[in-house]
């Protein structure tokens, strides 16, 4: 962070007859101290030790640039390297699972839990025709690697699940079949061995037609509730006190007016600081929407960020806003890492950075 500063400089030093802003007053009050012979002792004194010091500064050159000609040398003495500290591994007897989601406490790190929720979610995998398939998605804590503090028993495979900013106690995630589930990990029964049954669920008429991709907790004066996008290109809000249907939905489409081609989401993003009403979500077709609610009545409130060539050439799996600079944004997909700002219009060329 560039901060801007300033330092006055007073002069000091001099007698109280004597007014340093008057350069007359100060020209006589030289010339009477340069004649006494005290000053001129006192001079011859200390300027050899004023010398002395200020060659001791200029021994070592703070600014010079040491090994100009050796730029492309790695002085380091080990290679850089990351160190595991725990392994999280899904707990399922029958077969393994692929990690859909991570999400952390929100109190992070010095709470230590973090909830991850497992799933299968390759289309005709031979393993969702086992009857045996396990269902349940855990809650770790970082300390303990061993076995998970929780586990959450969901009707269908959650492909996705995040904890309640504002309740830490309080989940909600998105199931393979479409449905949402709502967890209060207050309202545990006793001698459940740790499982936690949704305290609500969706109903299947009424939710995503495709497994729930992302889904995230919205600001609002309750508390309870929570957007959702999936593949059938659909964008939901839900009250988790009542999950019989959604409050509100949107197509998602190229057309701020509702119409053109419906697109597939497949990654999400809300961020409070960006604005309470401000939505990104990443597609199938590789195109980037931008969605404020604020604007829904008049455009349906959808800007496409370039959907030519700047678009990715595959679906985007991950959306994610700059946390200090909410206006710029990364989408990554198709082996590549895109960033994006708010400032360029539609259609209008993309800052790409390829991995």
């Amino acid at each position: 962070m560039l901060k801007n500063t300033s330092m006055q400089h007073v002069e000091g030093g001099w007698p109280k007859d004597v007014d340093p802003t008057e350069q007359t007053d100060v020209k006589r009050y030289r010339k009477k101290v340069e004649k006494d012979e005290e000053f001129q002792f006192a001079m011859k004194t200390l300027v050899p030790r004023v010398q002395r010091c200020m060659k001791q500064n200029n021994t070592v050159n703070i600014y010079e640039e040491y090994f100009q000609e050796d730029n492309d040398t790695d002085h380091c003495s080990e290679p850089p390297f990351a160190k595991g500290l725990a392994v999280f591994r899904d707990p399922s007897d029958v077969l393994t699972r692929s990690a859909t989601s991570v999400n952390w406490h929100p109190e992070g790190s010095n709470n230590g839990k973090l909830a991850v929720s497992y799933s299968v979610l390759n289309f005709q995998d031979e393993r969702l025709n086992n009857p045996n398939l396990p269902s349940s998605s855990y809650i770790w804590d970082i300390k303990n690697s061993n076995k998970p503090i929780v586990e959450l028993v969901p009707p269908s495979p959650l492909s996705c699940l995040r904890y309640n900013p504002k309740s830490s106690d309080t989940l909600v995630g998105g199931s393979f079949n479409g449905t949402i589930s709502y967890y209060d990990l207050r309202k545990q029964p006793n001698g459940t061995n740790g499982k936690v049954q949704p305290a609500l669920s969706s109903v299947v008429e009424k939710s995503h037609h495709d497994p729930v991709a992302d889904i995230f907790w919205v600001s609002s004066k309750t508390g309870h509730q929570c957007v959702s996008v999936s593949t059938d290109g659909q964008m939901l809000w839900w009250d988790t006190r009542k999950l019989e249907e959604p409050i509100d939905s949107l197509i998602l489409t190229t057309d701020s007016k509702g119409g053109g081609m419906t697109l597939g989401g497949s990654s999400l993003e809300y961020n409070t600081e960006a604005g309470p009403t401000k939505f990104l979500v990443g597609t199938e077709q590789g195109i980037v929407l931008s969605l404020n609610t604020r604007n829904k009545k008049t455009n349906n409130g959808i800007t496409v960020f370039d959907a030519d060539s700047g678009k990715h050439n595959g679906p985007i799996p991950s959306i994610q806003r700059n946390p200090t600079h909410t206006k710029y944004f990364l989408t990554v997909g198709d082996w590549s890492a895109r960033v994006w700002t708010e400032d360029l219009k539609v259609r209008e060329e993309c800052v790409i950075v390829w991995m």
